[in-house]
């Protein structure tokens, strides 16, 4: 398995769920990681552990992407450690559902610091480590973003935010040899969802009732299509927003 052999990758929110199966995932294919966290440093260091004991290799920096300094130096420590940069995965997101009547400013800017604002600070710093051989840029995105729920009005603005940002920039990046692409994940069981409830209610029985394929998604489900977007597999793909949903969202 070696579809990554010796790229150079970070993993933004990847100390758990669904980025820390991308990371996981590279680094089985090859790629050198970076396993980004915010605060959970011994969940990012178990990552790290864990690839590193199937032979992979990856480091662990802390980072909150919604502060520009921690953006800089999370790339530093990257060409610190491997002098280059191939594929970058925004992976670092939050979201607050809550109704209209309880939305806050506070709310708002978190979730678009994070989601937004600190994939395009990344992106920024990515470009500098990309330099001629150009790069590979995966937005980990949401069908939130193209269906949004109830109460989920501001974390659905962020991900359609996203989406835009991976299609203006796919033509911007024009001759450039930089390709972006966004994963729209639907529900996934993730430490997040099972924290907020959401695994093992009625509410997941009733997504998985109405779902093609008949159950919640796994976080190596997203891992899988990450590959391929990183690799030289979808080589002629770009600007393009990939559902992983389980066909919920084509009904």
């Amino acid at each position: 398995m070696s579809k990554l052999k010796n790229k150079v990758a970070i993993v933004t929110g990847a100390s758990k769920g669904i980025g820390a199966s991308i990371a996981k995932y590279f680094a089985a294919e090859g790629a050198k990681v970076v396993v980004n966290y915010a605060s959970s440093k011994e969940d990012a260091e178990n990552v790290v552990k864990s690839i590193t004991a199937n032979g992979g290799t990856a480091i662990a920096v802390q980072g909150d992407v919604s502060k520009e300094s921690d953006v800089t130096r999370l790339f530093e420590e990257t060409k610190k450690a491997f002098g280059t940069l191939d594929i970058l995965v925004n992976n670092a997101g939050i979201y607050q559902y809550a109704p209209i009547e309880e939305f806050s400013a506070a709310s708002f800017h978190s979730q678009f610091n994070i989601n937004v604002l600190g994939s395009l600070l990344a992106i920024q710093e990515s470009l500098k480590l990309f330099g001629e051989k150009g790069g590979n840029i995966i937005n980990i995105s949401s069908e939130a973003g193209k269906t949004p729920l109830p109460t989920g009005a501001v974390y659905s603005a962020t991900k359609a935010a996203l989406d835009a940002i991976t299609i203006a920039l796919s033509k911007e990046f024009s001759g450039r040899n930089i390709r972006i692409n966004s994963i729209l994940p639907g529900v996934v069981e993730t430490e997040g969802s099972r924290s907020a409830g959401f695994i093992g209610s009625d509410a997941e029985a009733k997504f998985v009732a109405t779902t093609p394929l008949g159950r919640t998604g796994q976080p190596e489900d997203i891992a899988k299509v990450a590959v391929f977007l990183a690799s030289d597999d979808s080589g002629w793909i770009t600007g393009e927003k990939i559902s992983v949903s389980g066909g919920i969202y084509g009904l």
